[in-house]
């Protein structure tokens, strides 16, 4: 199997759909040798963050010196982003090999009579059998969809984290924080501690509840323990303390104070791996150097300066928070151009309630996917959404291309074009912006 053969395979396991639980992939990596046991491995869930968390330990382990796996989704550009060792994504020919090894097992689990794996069990296989073909030192395991009965979740991690809860996927997950936070809190397991972003009482009530029944240690990060002293739309600089270690003049190079939080949360992480000597002491000129260079594309990402074009996957009425509180805090005095595409699936009226009234115009373009809500749906909601409020200059441009060529021809000096509604349009127009400026 090639390359191409073997992303036909994986897309081709489309059919199957989605299905929670662990008994397939269970005994699909049984088959395999349980790769995943061979594992040292720090398991993330949460809402909005788990991947920018994900990207802060894994920085911070592969500049301690140890070799480092990261397992995320979705991809934005390329689809061996979501499978890498000390940020080099796995190769064409390592993913071949892969996947031909796990057809090979989902050929045995067929003749048994199990269900055929879905495509996320698949990539899960892939990813933990090349990690242990590796031999990484950690693995870096985001949750794809809730944590409770998804198929990373076959994990025994050294550290759970959870980051930000709030009302995503409720369809599978619940319709309350309460039922979505106990899916999250599926993660925890016996005996191994927890690290949890600060949030709702109610949320923070269900987790210490799991943790107190698996007799798991909580360790709940503190926002009032960060001090914010300089922040822009390209970095930001804190002090912060963590689980009694006070961190000075850290640079971050991820704006919006959420990135912050997240960072107390993996530093967290690091210091319980140090605590229990999973890893060695910590090497602070490495650490400040790391948090530096971590990057997390695609979450209110600057791609050019002038006119300012920003690109974040908010997705979620959470995520919609957090970039416009962004918007306010950095973007005061600049006309907004809003470039919005979405799921159908989504919250589309309540993303477009925080995003939509801070906009001086509006284009509305269609993600390229089947999920896709129609411009014209979308732009039904908006008005929806403004009622009430004056409404910007709103024009539908259902082709991805022509709204992002509109969308940066239309910005005068002093504005900015901020592209968001969804992480399956941003990745897309990532590579246009990336091709139309020649941006490496």
């Amino acid at each position: 199997m090639d390359y191409r053969q073997a992303l036909n395979y994986i897309e081709n396991t489309g059919k199957f759909g989605s299905r929670l639980g662990l008994e397939n992939v269970s005994r699909l990596l049984d088959i395999l040798g349980n790769p995943h046991r061979d594992l040292r491995i720090i398991h993330v869930a949460g809402t909005n963050g788990k991947g920018s968390t994900c990207s802060f330990i894994n920085s911070m382990l592969i500049y301690q010196g140890y070799n480092v796996g990261l397992y995320t989704s979705p991809y934005l550009e390329e689809f061996n982003e979501r499978i890498k060792i000390n940020n080099v994504n796995i190769s064409d020919e390592d993913l071949a090999q892969s996947v031909s090894r796990v057809s090979d097992a989902i050929g045995q689990m067929i003749e048994e009579g199990c269900d055929h794996p879905t495509e996320f069990e698949i990539i899960t296989a892939c990813a933990f059998l090349y990690f242990r073909d590796r031999d990484v030192d950690f693995a870096v395991i985001e949750v794809g969809l809730g944590g409770r009965l998804d198929a990373t979740n076959v994990c025994i991690p050294l550290v759970s984290a959870i980051t930000s809860i709030s009302m995503d996927h409720t369809e599978y997950l619940g319709d309350t924080l309460a039922r979505i936070a106990f899916e999250k809190g599926g993660i925890i397991k016996n005996k191994r501690p927890v690290v949890l972003y600060q949030q709702s009482d109610e949320v923070e009530s269900v987790i210490s509840s799991i943790c107190s029944e698996r007799y798991s240690e909580l360790f709940i990060t503190e926002n009032d323990k960060i001090e914010y002293i300089s922040e822009g739309m390209s970095s930001q600089s804190v002090n912060l303390e963590v689980m009694g270690h006070f961190y000075s003049g850290i640079e971050i190079s991820l704006p919006g104070r959420h990135q912050a939080r997240n960072l107390a949360v993996a530093l967290s992480v690091l210091r319980l791996l140090e605590i229990s000597s999973d890893i060695s002491q910590v090497d602070t000129e490495a650490l400040y150097r790391s948090i530096r260079e971590t990057r997390w594309p695609g979450r209110m990402e600057v791609i050019k300066t002038e006119p300012l074009t920003i690109i974040d996957g908010a997705h979620n009425p959470d995520g919609a928070a957090i970039l416009s509180e962004s918007v306010d805090r950095y973007l005061v005095g600049k006309k907004i151009n809003l470039v919005f595409g979405m799921l159908r699936d989504k919250d589309i009226l309540s993303v477009a309630k925080l995003l939509a009234v801070r906009a001086d115009r509006i284009i509305i373009t269609e993600p390229e996917s089947p999920r896709a809500a129609s411009s014209a749906e979308v732009h039904g909601i908006i008005l929806e959404a403004l009622r009430g409020e004056d409404v910007p200059d709103i024009t539908e441009i259902p082709d991805i291309e022509e709204a992002v060529r509109h969308g940066q021809s239309m910005a005068g000096d002093g504005e900015a074009v901020i592209y968001a509604g969804s992480l399956y349009m941003i990745g897309r127009v990532r590579s246009l912006l990336r091709k139309m400026y020649d941006i490496q």
